[in-house]
This record gives structure tokens, C-alpha cells and sequence, in this order.
């Protein structure tokens, strides 16, 4: 199972969210390029970008920061989402460098789009589906369809996207552990690799999760546990093992 350190970017800064709502925002670092390099220092090989600002704006804001991250850790593997909603954004993306790009607003408003994606460009495509009360929250988490989690999971099923990123919002942010039980039947319902997101606070959380790596999840995304200090990069990386999610 891989561990993926978040990087989420807010007016150029890498900060942490609870619960996903950007007056919550605290920034723990000015410079996410140097705080990428300080998580590729403690081994980690892949790196969960999210441009916060351009989930709400439907394109991308914080740009200048992805590129100077993927220039400052060229040996990680890089995953980006955030805004990326047409063809040429993810093409463009792709072209640069960053190895996988997350649809999530784009995965519930035009599934067409994932599909192509993932045909043309084969393992470098992961769907987002954030969840709220078992509703998908799409818009950087501002709007909530009538959608249910499982049900878009199942239409990306033999689609060849690399893997989906699961976010429970409730619990993004608010270091309260993670629902691994629930997470394992998510990944069980719907049969794509699942990656957990939200909540992940401490190694107990990544046992659990890897207690369940045979229903299929493949990683976790780990955000404020590792900034404050709550979560040891080692030990965590010890514990998962393993070097890619899918």
C-alpha cells in the first residue's frame, strides 16, 4: 500500500483544510516546493497535489506552483487534481510532467471525458469522488448531487482509470481516524483500486487501511497528521511497505 504526503494549494501556499472549507484554511509552509522536496527527503515516492483555488474556479490558479514542484522533486511521481475539467488541461498537464491527473467534477458532469482520458493515456488517470453523507460533492466540495458515491464508482469500472481517490469530507482535516471498514466495502462495491483520503491521523489508521489491502485499497493520502507531526514519515512507510498504488 503507497502512502501519498498532500500538498494543497491555496493562493500559492501549501496549507491543510478541515472538512474542506477554505476559511479553514492554516498554512503550514509559504514554499511548496521546498515542502515537497522535505517529503521527498523522507522517501516518499509519490506526491497528492490538489489546487484548492482552482477546484472552485474550474481551471488552474496555483500553475506556477505545481510546475515549480514537479521541477524541485523530479524523482517523485506526481498526482494533480483541482480544476482540471476538459481535454486540454489534462493533456497539458501530462505534458509537463505530472505522471496522473484526479478528475473529480469532471468524473460526475462528463464521464465521456474520463473514459477517452483513460483510454488515450493508459494509467495515468484517477477519478475523484468526494463523499458527503454518501452524496458525491463536486465544485470543490461546494455543491452536493443527488449522486451516490458507489453509483459513479460503478460507471468507471473497466474504464482503465489507474485508480479512484475516495475523500470522506466529514472527516478531511478533522483528525478524527478514518472508516477503513467503510472504505474496504466502497472498494469491494465498486472494483477499481481505491486510495483513501480524509482523515488518516494516525498509524493506527494505516493498519486498518492496510488490513485491508485485499478488498482493494491500494494507498492513502496522508495531509495534516504528517505536518503536525502526529504521523512518523518512517514509521508509516515501514508499516504500509509497498511502492506503487496501482
Amino acid at each position: 500500500m503507497i502512502l501519498l504526503p498532500a500538498i494543497d494549494l491555496k493562493e500559492g501556499h501549501c496549507v491543510r483544510l478541515v472538512r474542506g472549507e477554505m476559511a479553514s484554511a492554516t498554512v503550514f509552509n509559504t514554499n511548496p516546493a521546498d515542502q515537497a522536496r522535505a517529503f521527498a527527503a523522507f522517501g516518499f515516492s509519490w506526491l497528492h497535489v490538489v489546487d484548492l483555488d482552482g477546484a472552485f474556479a474550474g481551471a488552474s490558479v496555483n500553475g506556477d506552483a505545481v510546475r515549480e514542484i514537479r521541477r524541485a522533486v523530479p524523482a517523485m511521481r506526481i498526482e494533480l487534481g483541482g480544476g482540471i475539467r476538459d481535454r486540454g488541461a489534462i493533456d497539458a498537464w501530462l505534458d509537463v510532467g505530472i505522471d496522473r491527473v484526479v478528475l473529480g467534477t469532471a468524473a460526475l458532469r462528463d464521464p465521456s471525458l474520463v473514459h477517452m482520458a483513460a483510454r488515450d493515456h493508459p494509467g495515468r488517470v484517477v477519478v475523484g469522488i468526494d463523499g458527503r453523507d454518501g452524496k458525491v460533492a463536486v465544485e470543490g466540495w461546494a455543491e452536493t448531487s443527488e449522486i451516490g458515491v458507489v453509483e459513479l464508482g460503478r460507471r468507471f469500472a473497466g474504464a482503465g482509470v489507474a485508480a479512484i481517490v475516495a475523500t470522506d469530507i466529514s472527516r478531511d482535516g478533522a483528525m478524527n481516524g478514518i472508516d477503513a471498514d467503510a472504505i474496504a466495502a466502497f472498494a469491494r462495491a465498486v472494483g477499481v483500486p481505491i486510495i483513501a483520503s480524509g482523515g488518516v491521523a494516525s498509524l493506527a489508521d494505516i493498519a486498518a487501511l492496510k488490513a485491508h489491502e485485499a478488498d482493494g485499497i491500494a494507498g492513502a493520502i496522508i495531509g495534516r497528521a504528517l505536518y503536525d507531526g502526529r504521523i512518523d514519515p518512517k514509521a508509516a512507510q515501514a508499516l504500509a511497505g509497498g511502492d506503487a498504488p496501482c
